[in-house]
């Protein structure tokens, strides 16, 4: 018997076999060319899933005369679902190795978040969280694991800091039980305290040592996640427009509404991506105010949406609620998103005190549009645009005031 022949030796521009387990461990704050992966922007999309089934609710909520409530409920299962987003976003950010196991554990987190999705009417409805609370409990399982697993192949601080975080996640678990077990006028107190305790496990992990998350990876993947709600917010403005105008002869009624949501969603996307924003993400102190205020921006970016749906039923007479009430479910919403989106970043990329004032009177100017009637979504859109072509003007006079100054040229 012969032996088999020697395979030939692979050439040198053959592509390397991947593993598919490899250890967990930290990647490099000063990557170059760090960009969101196709799995992250899956994730995403599974996320907004929920997102839209949230904006649903809450529609339905305010348009039945429920608001209090229904904002009560759309805040606790917002928060569900963009903590499980965030944790999961600065974890890949700092250890993302796309090995098969990553993969599989990231699926994992998507099919909670569908479960928590799945439970968000009866939340809202019958005040029955335990869906809610089982596709919640599933993400944080699989993101303690992901923990376990760097905490496994990391030494000294590094380990340190991955156990705590894998501890406070598990630990927290244990504390949203009495969501359910609980009686109804005490859960909101739960969701406080529990709140207070998720946001202090980053805070207690990243004092032994800071993981290594990647600035520019970040405000990619918190700016895409923008995108895709407001994204969410056009489709849902649009389906309800469409709807009314189907089951109603009032499409002269809708367009005012129709176009002042487009000049709000176009304005909100502009001023956001309006400057640098990873220039605020310098160290952890920043990163923290950074990334836990996304959740009112986030939240309000979806919540536009559902007031541009809430607006249309008002206008063809399925809300039993007032052309006030209606507005309002617009410009409050649209209001927050521009003051957070100054408080958060705009604010430190802004010259002299015109520039500064520019959001935070837009967003005044957008409440006060509140009381225009039927016209108060177009209004506040064109507030809103009004304020993006003022920071066009000041952005360019002070550009071409700095020409000048390099030239030699005196200003005027």
């Amino acid at each position: 018997m012969t032996s088999s022949p020697t395979p030939p030796p692979a050439t040198s521009g053959a592509p390397t076999p991947r593993r598919p387990l490899r250890r967990l461990t930290a990647r490099g704050r000063d990557e170059a060319h760090r960009a969101a992966t196709p799995l992250e922007l899956f994730f995403d999309l599974c996320f907004v899933v929920a997102v839209t089934q949230a904006g649903i609710q809450l529609v339905h909520a305010v348009a039945e005369a429920h608001a209090g409530e229904g904002i009560l409920s759309y805040a606790m299962v917002f928060f569900a679902i963009w903590w499980a987003w965030m944790n999961f976003t600065w974890f890949a950010s700092a250890y993302d190795n796309d090995d098969a196991l990553y993969r599989v554990v990231t699926l994992v987190q998507i099919a909670g978040v569908l479960l928590l999705a799945a439970g968000i009417s009866r939340a809202f409805e019958d005040h029955d969280f335990l869906l809610v609370l089982l596709g919640y409990v599933v993400m944080r399982l699989a993101l303690a694991t992901q923990w376990l697993r760097a905490a496994r192949s990391a030494e000294g601080a590094e380990r340190t800091t991955a156990l705590r975080y894998a501890g406070g996640v598990l630990l927290c678990q244990v504390g949203w039980v009495g969501l359910v077990l609980f009686p109804q006028p005490a859960r909101p107190w739960v969701f406080l305290v529990m709140v207070v305790a998720e946001l202090c496990v980053p805070v207690f992990a990243e004092k032994v040592r800071p993981t290594t998350w990647h600035p520019h990876h970040i405000a990619e993947r918190y700016g895409l996640f923008t995108i895709i709600v407001l994204g969410e917010t056009i489709a849902a403005a649009t389906v309800a427009v469409k709807s009314g105008a189907d089951e109603t002869d009032a499409m002269g009624e809708l367009l005012p509404i129709a176009a002042g949501g487009l000049l709000i969603v176009f304005s909100a996307w502009w001023i956001y991506f309006a400057v640098p924003v990873h220039g605020r993400l310098r160290s952890n102190r920043q990163a923290f105010v950074w990334g836990y205020g996304h959740y009112l921006i986030f939240a309000s970016a979806a919540a536009i949406g559902a007031g541009l749906e809430v607006a249309v039923e008002q206008t063809i007479g399925k809300a039993h609620i007032s052309t006030l009430s209606a507005s309002a479910a617009v410009t409050l919403p649209t209001a927050l998103f521009l003051l957070t989106v100054w408080a958060l970043h705009s604010r430190y990329f802004k010259v002299g005190i015109t520039a500064q004032l520019v959001l935070p009177m837009t967003a005044l100017l957008v409440i006060c549009c509140t009381f225009l009637g039927d016209w108060a979504v177009l209004a506040a859109g064109v507030v809103s645009a009004l304020a993006v072509v003022t920071g066009v003007i000041l952005t360019a006079r002070l550009a071409a005031r700095e020409r000048r100054a390099q030239a030699g040229t005196p200003t005027v």
